[in-house]
């Protein structure tokens, strides 16, 4: 009888053994018209829901990935990396083995790629390293990115065409990859997390503009979250005083050193790559943010994913 029992037992505990774990690569945009140009060369094979953040697990340029939109700002760059690397562990350890951050910035020239070597949230004031081991792989790769120089239309509206489809026209500087010097992140919000919008296009929208997705959930974090925000005061002093331009830095964004932040803290290698939205180069002449940025948003994007691919995919093969 016990020998009966005993046999009845065992493949029950070879079931609930811990299978191996994959450690994965973080990788993080702010908005869907960053992260979109990075899922089209991914292999997707499920989505993973942390509290209100949805994940996109799967491969990527030889990596295996963990992809999110992090959102706009530095509160939610902050959550999302600590939701990211509370979720995904390896047993009692971390099952994210280093974060990529690719999308937007300002910087001196429309369309050139910046990756910094170091970042700081607080004007300088303290510090956050680049990886050096990724640091040497973008070296590597920077010269064999082919940027586009033309801006295309986009998609701004989330329709699902293809964002490239419709070109406007050539920026004045031929768009090159940088590789050091200072990053700084700034937080216009005064510490407050901007809702996404539920349905808001390439910009403000909750999730990628490719792919399906219900974004009705967020509707009632967005009412709940937009309060701060409603104020017309708000967004007129925010347009006349956008993060700060300064030629010390050679890139200035809103998430980078908050995702850095996290990942010193955990110990995990991160490495950010930005390409300029807003800057020199402008063949329309446009008064800067944000008005630069809604018309070369698509071009800054496609760049800083190029770069991001290239580096990634070097990072597999090293």
């Amino acid at each position: 009888m016990a020998a009966a029992i005993l046999a009845c037992l065992a493949p029950a505990a070879v079931a609930t053994s811990s299978p191996s774990c994959s450690q994965r690569i973080l990788v993080l945009s702010a908005m869907p018209v960053e992260l979109d140009p990075l899922l089209a060369h991914a292999k997707i094979d499920r989505t993973v829901l942390a509290g209100s953040r949805t994940f996109y697990v799967g491969t990527l340029q030889g990596n295996d990935v963990v992809m999110a939109l992090s959102g706009i700002g530095m509160v939610n760059a902050t959550q999302t990396t600590k939701t990211a690397l509370a979720k995904f562990r390896c047993g009692s350890g971390l099952g994210i083995s280093g974060i990529v951050f690719s999308g937007t910035s300002g910087g001196d020239y429309i369309g050139d790629v910046f990756v910094p070597d170091r970042w700081t949230k607080d004007d300088g004031k303290s510090w956050l390293r680049t990886d050096p081991a990724m640091l040497t792989v973008a070296r590597r790769i920077a010269s064999t990115v082919q940027l586009e120089r033309t801006n295309p239309a986009g998609d701004p509206a989330c329709t699902g065409v293809d964002p490239n489809t419709i070109p406007t026209v050539d920026v004045q500087h031929a768009p090159v990859v940088e590789v050091g010097g200072d990053g700084q992140t700034a937080d216009p919000f005064g510490g407050r997390r901007l809702p996404c919008i539920p349905y808001g296009g390439d910009v403000f929208g909750c999730a990628p503009c490719t792919g399906p997705s219900d974004q009705s959930a967020d509707a009632v974090p967005f009412v709940t979250g937009a309060a701060p925000f409603v104020d017309p005061s708000f967004f007129s002093g925010y347009f006349a005083n956008p993060p700060a331009t300064n030629s010390k830095y050679v890139s200035q964004d809103m998430e980078t050193a908050a995702v850095g932040a996290v990942a010193a803290q955990q110990k995990v290698p991160f490495i950010g790559f930005r390409a300029a939205s807003d800057g020199g180069g402008d063949p329309l002449m446009l008064p800067g943010f944000p008005f630069q940025f809604f018309v070369y948003r698509q071009l800054a994007a496609d760049n800083a994913a190029r770069t991001a691919l290239a580096f990634l995919a070097a990072w597999a093969a090293r």
